[in-house]
């Protein structure tokens, strides 16, 4: 089993990597998702599957107490693709 990771800036760096994944292998549905204001609904699965994969690697208390994760897919995809026509923006 490997070992949990416990420092912030390594948690962090996960979880901007498992987010440019959603965002290099799910492009049609971001778009989709940000045209239509339904991204989270849209990705939900793909979401939830790199949520729990992050959770699984990082120290229960550090998971706890950050928002890495959510912050990724705030800055690694949704802040990227201001480009994508929207009514939210």
């Amino acid at each position: 089993m490997a070992t949990l990771i416990e420092a912030p800036e390594a948690a962090n760096r996960l979880a901007r990597a498992i987010a440019s994944d959603l965002s290099l292998y799910n492009e049609a549905k971001i778009k989709e998702g940000i045209e239509n204001d339904t991204f989270f609904t849209v990705l939900a699965d793909e979401i939830e599957e790199g949520r729990a994969h992050y959770e699984s690697r990082v120290d229960p208390r550090l998971y706890a107490s950050t928002n890495f994760f959510e912050r990724a897919l705030i800055d690694v995809i949704l802040a990227r693709k201001g480009h994508i026509k929207s009514k939210i923006w």
